[in-house]
């Protein structure tokens, strides 16, 4: 008797089939576009869930409410959607202009923060207008990757590619950033500033060479900036031996790493960390990936972890498919920021990077990161829309959802009723 043609193909052809199909999806010229609103809205609603877990009970202690901070954060939730609505919606000229003016708003607000600012556990980042913080070193970060890629596209469009044209002024830029940032002894945003530069370098096809000597130079500086400061030099003690002063330098290192320990596969439930009842400091913020770990165990750090690759992959997929200059270069300059960001801050709630201070991307509690976040991804909306291909799928589909919610308030109307105006 003859077997069906499938079991006979057996489980070689089933993959082989599989494997195309996943090959026809990417094809598609809509797969990064959706891939960016998936991973941001994923990221974003687990965030919010977590900060309201991990922030509940300090948040009890400190205002007489379990939701303030929640509040907070769903109120700058509120405000960064539509910003990363508008900014998908705007021409990649406008963001070409934009990053000078951000650029020297970042640097004027750095300059008051050594003035007016305030400090918090040793670093001087804040400045608090009224009931609301704002720290400028996060827009400072957009406004690097918007005015560097412009910057070396012109060098690009105008045949000067030698390396010296390319540091100047990208260069001086950057080290006026870091520079401030620095002198606020916020050592973790001056790695990301340095992510976003050298990732700028990277793409434009700087010589390694020229890596070698900026990294040695970034080295020698950050060995600095820790011998001078008597608690970072206490924060690599603690990252090489958190439970050797595990009640003071390590302790947050410490408990972190319990909080971690304790999740297991699939986590003791949402909202059941013990963790949080004041045993891990910033529990909202920096280590609100080890509340995650430990409601949601090792299946939710890696549905984070996932996600996050999941939006790299998707950013540059945009800078290889992509035609201008400016946007591969602000495409790359963008995941080299949130990735690179979101690795350094799990990197050290695992204890495998020294703690820094910087928070998880879209996840930790913090509008000032939240908001230049949203609009750089909305900037990355804005870019996927120019793949081959993309325009054409997009007008295929035809309006959608904020679209149709406009035109039946009357504001606004589908693109076949403005055809036939």
């Amino acid at each position: 008797m003859r077997r069906p043609a499938a079991a006979q193909e057996g489980p070689g052809s089933w993959a082989r089939e599989q494997l195309g199909a996943l090959k026809e999806l990417l094809d598609k010229p809509l797969t990064t576009y959706y891939l960016i609103i998936m991973c941001s809205a994923l990221l974003l609603a687990l965030g919010l869930m977590m900060v309201l877990s991990a922030s509940s009970i300090e948040a009890l202690n400190k205002t007489g409410s379990p939701f303030s901070w929640f509040i907070k954060q769903s109120l700058s939730a509120a405000v960064g959607v539509p910003v990363m609505y508008l900014c998908s919606r705007l021409p990649v000229k406008f963001f070409r202009w934009a990053g000078y003016p951000l650029m020297a708003l970042s640097i004027i607000a750095l300059v008051m923060v050594l003035f007016i600012g305030s400090a918090e556990l040793g670093a001087q980042r804040w400045i608090y207008i009224g009931p609301f913080t704002v720290q400028p070193s996060e827009p400072a970060k957009l406004g690097l990757v918007l005015w560097g890629a412009d910057l070396l596209s012109r060098r690009v469009r105008q045949g000067r590619i030698e390396w010296r044209q390319m540091l100047i002024p990208l260069m001086p830029g950057t080290a006026i950033l870091a520079v401030m940032v620095m002198l606020g002894r916020d050592l973790g945003t001056t790695l990301v500033l340095f992510m976003i530069f050298l990732s700028l370098l990277w793409v434009v096809g700087a010589p390694v060479k020229l890596f070698g000597g900026i990294m040695a130079l970034a080295v020698l500086a950050a060995a600095i900036m820790i011998k001078v400061e008597p608690y970072r030099m206490a924060r690599i003690g603690a990252f090489l031996d958190p439970w050797a002063d595990a009640q003071g330098a390590g302790y947050q290192a410490v408990q972190g790493q319990i909080a971690m320990g304790s999740g297991g596969w699939f986590g003791l439930g949402l909202g059941e960390s013990r963790q949080k009842w004041n045993w891990l400091p910033h529990g909202e913020s920096d280590f609100i990936f080890a509340i995650l770990g430990e409601e949601l165990g090792l299946m939710g750090t890696l549905i984070v972890v996932a996600l996050f690759g999941l939006l790299g992959y998707a950013g540059l997929r945009v800078a290889v498919r992509v035609n201008d200059a400016f946007t591969r270069l602000a495409a790359a300059a963008m995941v080299a920021w949130i990735v690179g960001q979101a690795t350094v801050n799990m990197g050290a709630v695992l204890g495998v990077l020294p703690i820094t201070g910087i928070p998880l991307p879209l996840v930790s509690y913090g509008g000032s990161s939240l908001l230049p976040t949203l609009a750089a991804l909305g900037m990355l909306l804005s870019f996927a829309k120019r793949e081959p291909g993309a325009r054409e799928a997009l007008a295929a589909r035809g309006p959608g959802p904020a679209a149709r919610a406009l035109s039946w308030l009357g504001l606004g109307g589908t693109s076949k009723g403005r055809a036939t105006r």
